[in-house]
């Protein structure tokens, strides 16, 4: 009888265990650890700096305290600074840190080799290299903690990088810069043969360097078509008057014009042409990196990346701060794979509420005359058009798959076009009129 009872008890425990799941107890979606201990000054690796000399590759480990979990995910954070400057303590990469982890992740963020002299083009892609390197070593130094001690207790199959500005500039590489080819317009095969190659030798070989998805935060990759079909997810957050790293394609300048990157809205394009799962978050008229000092910037950033990384997490918790739409058409441009072919994709179709049931096509957009507008199936749609003053100048609610906005008396200007369908989805648009 001691023997049954004993055996009803273990089951009802195991299927209680099994019924809590993470995501059912508010981890991951909420601060449900509100103490945090912090590892500071772990050695992960070694290698040359730019001058020669010997740098020891450091992070600083959070974890919630109390945690019992036997694996956690893991974000590594990369702090910016132009490749010249920052540390793991800024206060962006910091901040972030220390509220995921209050979410129940662990989190690490690493000190990274910088500098580079004279400040040119060449240098700056030989400073990027180094970093990547770094951060390479610095993800296989978890792989391998879990191989063997298994101090941090980190679940390799959700490693998530991310950073801001040269952090994520370099998150955005170890992602998608996965041939050297790729980076030949930059650097000959020798130079990057001498620098280590992609992978580095900053520690840890032997151990993966795969990663679950990408947090960019007022970054940009070398070129946009390094991100490719099958390649890993992508959470961006970009302000549109970043004179740094441009929110479109342009050129960085973090004091000294360096060279053309391409930004989250470049990005963004991208993944959504080729099927690459991503959400994307515009700062209308904000500079580079507003959330480093404004603490309302902060809390949207926060709330985005949350919302991403839940999804990545298998959790289904509504959204706190919903994508919004993009400004700016991207500008793309002639480019080749490394085997020659071109890259032509483009996102034909405006994408605008990727994480809702609704699709839109809006078209021609400018428009000098009538714009369409198109989506997915029969439904009961409210049309409203309203000036960048916020003045309503049209209401009207129709059954069907589409409608024709007449330009009538509307000015040359820009307008807001917002689609809300029955169950309360909404979708805005910007519609220029020439």
């Amino acid at each position: 009888m001691k023997i049954s009872t004993f055996l009803v008890l273990l089951l009802l425990t195991t299927a209680q265990t099994y019924s809590q799941t993470p995501c059912s107890t508010g981890r991951y979606a909420s601060n449900v650890y509100t103490t945090i201990n912090t590892t500071s000054n772990i050695t992960y690796g070694q290698n040359s700096s730019w001058t020669g000399s010997n740098t020891t590759l450091k992070l600083d480990f959070y974890e919630p305290a109390a945690d019992t979990a036997a694996v956690r995910p893991l974000i590594i954070w990369v702090h910016g600074g132009s490749f010249i400057g920052g540390s793991k303590l800024d206060i962006d990469v910091a901040t972030w840190a220390q509220e995921f982890t209050k979410k129940g992740y662990v989190c690490a963020s690493i000190d990274y080799r910088l500098g580079f002299f004279p400040i040119d083009s060449a240098n700056a892609v030989k400073a990027v290299v180094r970093a990547v390197q770094d951060l390479k070593g610095a993800i296989r130094f978890f792989y391998k903690d879990r191989a063997t001690t298994n101090t941090y207790k980190v679940d390799t199959n959700h490693i998530f990088i991310g950073g801001s500005s040269a952090g994520a500039i370099t998150a955005l590489h170890v992602a998608y810069l996965n041939d050297a080819c790729e980076i030949s317009d930059f650097l000959s095969a020798s130079t990057i043969a001498s620098l280590g190659g992609l992978e580095g030798t900053s520690g840890n070989p032997g151990y993966s360097t795969n990663v679950h998805a990408v947090l960019n935060g007022c970054g940009a990759l070398a070129r946009y078509s390094w991100l490719e079909s099958g390649d890993v997810p992508l959470c961006s957050m970009h302000g549109t008057n970043d004179g740094t790293v441009k929110y479109n394609r342009g050129i960085v300048n973090p004091g000294t014009p360096l060279m053309y990157l391409d930004g989250s809205r470049m990005l963004h394009e991208r993944a959504c042409a080729v099927g690459v799962e991503n959400t994307f978050y515009t700062f209308p008229n904000a500079p580079h990196v507003p959330y480093a000092g404004s603490q309302p910037y902060m809390d949207t950033t926060l709330n985005f990346m949350r919302d991403f990384l839940l999804k990545q997490m298998g959790c289904n918790d509504p959204d706190l701060q919903p994508a919004n739409d993009w400004m700016e058409t991207a500008n793309l441009y002639s480019t080749e794979y490394c085997d020659g072919s071109p890259v032509d994709e483009v996102c034909s179709i405006t994408q605008l509420a990727e994480y809702k049931e609704m699709k839109l096509l809006v078209y021609p957009n400018p428009a000098q005359n009538d714009v369409q507008v198109k989506w997915e199936s029969f439904v009961n749609m409210r049309v409203a058009l309203y000036d960048f003053a916020g003045r309503n100048l049209l209401t009207e609610t129709v059954f069907s798959d589409g409608y024709i906005l007449k330009r009538g008396n509307l000015q040359v200007g820009t307008y807001m076009l917002e689609l809300t369908d029955k169950s309360g989805n909404k979708v805005v648009k910007k519609l220029i009129f020439n």
